[in-house]
């Protein structure tokens, strides 16, 4: 039998099958992982119709280069990079046709830094632990299991589909990763291991992203933040928590954060706007604002029930 999917002949900087992510299995150390920026890996299943969780790629700055072996339907959405097919141009947060030896080839970012492929049905990867999420770290997910990035040679497959799907996501949807980053910040249980004038040095300074971040967490350059105590008796560690380390510089925990953490937390980065910081390149700069839990909570179910979550 024919194989069928997209043979890599290129795998780029960085590529890697995800979805979602991984759900109650913290309690043995794995942790969550899945698409780094939530917003585009949806919208890219949303534009070909299909369920929410289908695995789709992860591109991580560019230079993935793909080969059709079957006719499916693909979606693009994320950063802007140039992306061909056959050496004609494909337009960003849309939906395309491949036929059977299409060469699809993405350039590198100009504007944010992870893009994601989706194909119709999504890509037919077996789950590790409920999830084909890429965790590099804990060698778990992704195309072989083992947590590896795509390689040059390895078959993505994918269902043969050969429906005519021409979707795009409205223009007030897409969002613009070069705008200045105001990010919200829910203040939570653990502000009174802060002192007042601390826990307002958040909102009134600017921070930078330092190149020693990824996709476990963003380390952030600025005025220190000192908290009253040394440390917390260790807790789970929760999407978007604003760890503050003994060098009080902050640290944001992103998807493939550890599972606990005992830094004192200043608070928990609104989702959305965590999204949006796994887009950023380093020395990016971003200041905050505070945000209540029930605008947050309001804003995430909105989000959540239009992807049919």
């Amino acid at each position: 039998m024919m194989p069928t999917g997209f043979k890599v002949l290129k795998p780029g900087m960085l590529t890697l099958v995800q979805d979602l992510g991984r759900f109650n299995y913290r309690h043995i150390g794995l942790s969550t992982g899945g698409a780094a920026d939530e917003q585009a890996y949806l919208w890219a299943n949303r534009l070909l119709h299909n369920a929410a969780n289908c695995p789709a790629l992860e591109i991580c700055y560019g230079g993935l280069q793909l080969q059709a072996l079957t006719d499916s339907q693909i979606a693009i959405t994320g950063a802007d990079m140039p992306v061909t097919r056959n050496n004609d141009p494909l337009a960003n947060w849309q939906s395309h046709s491949v036929k059977s030896g299409d060469i699809v080839r993405f350039g590198y970012a100009t504007s944010g830094i992870r893009s994601y492929l989706a194909v119709k049905g999504g890509f037919d990867i077996t789950p590790t632990y409920g999830s084909a999420a890429t965790v590099i770290r804990e060698k778990i997910g992704g195309l072989d299991g083992t947590g590896s990035p795509l390689k040059a040679g390895d078959l993505l497959p994918y269902r043969p589909s050969k429906q005519d799907i021409r979707t795009r996501v409205p223009s007030m949807f897409v969002p613009d990763y070069q705008q200045p980053l105001i990010v919200s910040v829910i203040v939570n249980q653990h502000r009174n291991d802060f002192s007042p004038s601390e826990q307002q040095k958040l909102f009134h300074n600017t921070y930078q992203i330092s190149v020693q971040s990824n996709s476990m967490g963003l380390r952030l350059q600025g005025e220190a933040i000192m908290p009253k105590v040394k440390g917390i008796i260790s807790e789970g560690a929760a999407f978007g928590s604003i760890q503050v380390p003994p060098d009080g510089q902050p640290i944001i925990l992103l998807k493939d954060r550890q599972t606990i953490g005992g830094y004192p937390v200043l608070g928990s980065v609104f989702p959305m706007d965590a999204f949006l910081l796994s887009q950023q390149q380093a020395i990016t700069e971003l200041r905050f604002t505070p945000m209540t839990l029930a605008d947050a909570q309001q804003q995430m179910r909105r989000f959540y029930r239009f992807f049919g979550i």
